[in-house]
């Protein structure tokens, strides 16, 4: 935990900033182990350039004594005065999530302190994952990769999006997951075109096209992967060309993954195969998001991310086609960069597979 503060004061120096308030209850996890949900109360880490950090902790919150000082309030104690007395002068960093209840009394109590989002600092830090967090992300993928060739084996013609969601959602408890990282998505037909399309009662037949997008929680971090299949032969004769069109685009990103990649490049790679074909008005949403202690972490891999890959990072590549009304194709992997190139974390088939009927 310690080697994550460091590095975090490392980016915070890089900003100029001398103090950083962390509010998100992750972030404070990710360099504390202090895992707490402080509903709406006040919950906060002040890192300080001269080592001297301090955690905000209400009463109500139970916390292992930590190797940090300690400030302890309650309901109606003044929370907000308290962290104002411990700000130096200058400039002061705040979370993304830090609410406007919090941040507007503490810019009237210290009306000399400067204050601007600093929300990088962690996030920057929190990108790179270290050999324990890779670790359990890979067994988390794994964990997806298992529940995902039981669906496909389980679903049959005649189920509803719900009952094979359900049985996903079950199968990953088995597996030794503590439950689904987001809403599992089950597209048939032409719910596939809606990228989001939450499962509902439609019942599928002979000939649609399939979309799953699933992803679960294992030790505190998130797995995501997509397929896409079809009952039977699909009714749409166009399915197949899009499918292996989708699928050529999220192999080409990933072949030119490696240390120093813009993350504009690799959307790029996909996109521009996929927009000759003549279906680029059809992808849209951007080829990927980070992922870690949640589905989706700061920082994506899109056309205007002009950042560059480095090793430890994670994040998915996961071109579509959406033809509305007739029926969606996505393709999604998780990938792990590393020292010289990529690692493909998700290992079930992406061709084209025809599901019992």
């Amino acid at each position: 935990m310690n080697n994550r503060i460091e590095r975090v004061l490392s980016n915070m120096k890089a900003h100029g900033l001398s103090q950083l308030i962390v509010s998100d209850p992750k972030s404070i996890k990710y360099l504390t182990g202090i895992e707490i949900e402080p509903y709406e109360r006040l919950f906060a880490f002040l890192i300080k350039e001269d080592g001297k950090h301090v955690f905000f902790l209400n009463n109500l919150f139970t916390v292992p004594k930590t190797i940090f000082e300690e400030v302890w309030f309650s309901d109606t104690d003044d929370s907000i005065g308290m962290i104002a007395e411990k700000l130096s002068g200058g400039t002061l960093g705040i979370d993304k999530t830090w609410a406007a209840r919090f941040l507007i009394p503490l810019m009237e109590r210290r009306p000399d302190v400067k204050m601007v989002l600093g929300s990088d600092c962690v996030d920057d830090s929190r990108a790179i994952k270290d050999d324990t967090e890779i670790s359990i992300m890979k067994k988390a993928s794994e964990i997806n990769d298992t529940v995902m060739h039981k669906a496909l084996d389980f679903i049959k013609e005649g189920m509803t999006e719900k009952q094979v969601a359900d049985f996903i959602d079950a199968q990953f408890i088995k597996e030794g997951a503590t439950g689904s990282s987001f809403t599992t998505i089950v597209s048939f037909a032409g719910n596939g075109a809606d990228p989001h399309h939450e499962p509902d009662d439609t019942v599928l037949k002979k000939g649609d096209a399939i979309v799953i997008d699933q992803g679960c929680m294992y030790e505190g971090y998130a797995s995501d992967m997509t397929r896409s299949v079809v009952c039977g032969e699909p009714s749409d004769p166009e399915y197949k060309k899009v499918h292996d069109l989708v699928r050529q685009a999220n192999e080409k990103a990933e072949s030119i993954i490696k240390p120093g990649v813009k993350l504009c490049d690799i959307d790029a790679a996909a996109r521009d195969l996929i927009t000759d074909a003549g279906y680029g008005v059809y992808f849209n949403h951007r080829l990927g998001h980070f992922i870690g202690q949640t589905d989706h972490e700061q920082g994506d891999v899109s056309s205007v991310n002009q950042n560059t890959v480095k090793p430890g990072m994670i994040f998915s590549i996961e071109p579509g086609i959406y033809l509305p009304g007739r029926f969606g194709v996505r393709i999604e992997d998780l990938v792990l960069v590393t020292e010289n190139g990529c690692e493909v974390l998700n290992h079930e088939d992406k061709h084209l597979k025809s599901v019992e009927y």
